[in-house]
């Protein structure tokens, strides 16, 4: 640690993401990529954006993609904020609306980013346990609270809270902010974005980076009642005018834009997790019920930690978690046919050693 160094830079445990290894060759299902590229409609906007325009700024409000996902949603332009990915947007709000005298409520097991920004923001808070099958119990949460924030489906369980049990949660809370973190919603969820209108105190965030393909375009925004939107905007202004550049913007557009394309790539993906959890299934592995692009599995017989790295050994990589209760698990991006075939027969060998 240096002397120049801010006193809180001491006692900061900065996220770690997942490994993005610099070797060719490798099946990678560590990150929950998509495995399909983006709509062709994206690459030929980023194609166009492509000129001596560069040489401007993009515009500060990114009001044409803004416009586009009120749009999408049949939403109020002013009900919309965007930011560079949703961690980008989570951070935000995290200043924003969910720094208060009493606690901000999360899971236990759940998107690991969310501590780091309270000890960054220096947000106080309080971890509310999964029960016994990992899901979320929202009475837990009937408690004081300076906000409430999770995602849904859960990461890196995979689990989905209904719509139903969303809405009784924003019922009995009424004096804080509920974040709903959707980054994986569009694999088997439905969205909490029809409830904005109905309890002003919540907010959805979601991504481009998972079902459309985009997470190398950086792109996430919020959907929530124009009050929090403002408030989202005052800090954003505060840091940075210009978040979204020119390709983030005709690219982000053009991807809501191609409708058949990513209902035709979330299925493939849905049909390719429903057949990987069955081949799991037959090889004694265990996986939650997941509504995201990824399954959440441990085998009911060998360490999780060995056979992550007898599949490194094979160029296969997958998300290991050494943290209490999930150390057993492993997490699998569902990949291509191809990946989740070549995944299934390395696991075979790996089992029969």
């Amino acid at each position: 640690m240096s002397h120049y160094w801010s006193s809180i830079v001491n006692e900061l445990t900065p996220y770690v993401p997942g490994e993005q290894p610099k070797l060719d060759k490798l099946i990678k299902l560590n990150t929950n990529e998509n495995p399909y590229g983006p709509s062709p409609l994206v690459l030929d906007a980023l194609k166009n954006e492509a000129t001596d325009k560069l040489r401007l700024y993009p515009d500060p409000n990114s009001d044409r993609l803004k416009q586009t996902i009120a749009d999408y949603h049949q939403i109020s332009v002013d009900e919309v904020f965007v930011g560079n990915g949703s961690d980008e947007v989570l951070a935000h709000t995290f200043q924003a609306l969910l720094k208060h005298d009493a606690p901000l409520l999360f899971p236990d097991i759940t998107y690991s980013f969310y501590p780091v920004y309270c000890g960054l923001y220096q947000v106080d808070h309080k971890i509310i346990p999964l029960n016994e099958q990992f899901a979320i119990n929202v009475e837990d949460y009937f408690q004081v609270n300076g906000g409430i924030i999770f995602p849904n489906p859960n990461a890196p369980t995979g689990k989905l809270l209904s719509i139903g049990s969303i809405e009784c949660l924003l019922q009995e809370n009424t004096d804080s902010v509920v974040v709903i973190d959707e980054a994986y919603i569009d694999f088997g969820g439905q969205s909490a974005i029809p409830l904005v209108n109905k309890f002003d105190n919540l907010l959805v965030i979601q991504t481009l980076s998972k079902s459309r393909s985009l997470a190398g375009l950086r792109v996430g925004f919020a959907v929530g009642n124009a009050s929090l939107i403002e408030a989202l905007e005052r800090v954003k202004n505060s840091f940075n005018s210009y978040p979204l550049d020119r390709f983030a913007i005709s690219g982000a557009v053009a991807a809501f834009e191609d409708q058949t394309y990513f209902s035709d790539t979330c299925q493939k993906i849905l049909s390719s997790r429903k057949q990987l959890e069955a081949e799991l299934q037959q090889l004694g592995f265990e996986s939650i019920p997941s509504a995201a692009n990824f399954l959440f599995t441990r085998h009911t017989e060998k360490d999780a930690a060995e056979i992550s790295a007898a599949l490194r050994e094979r160029s296969i990589i997958v998300r290991h978690f050494h943290m209490p209760r999930i150390d057993q698990y492993l997490r699998i991006t569902v990949g291509t046919a191809q990946e989740c075939g070549a995944l299934i027969t390395a696991l075979k060998d790996i089992l029969n050693d």
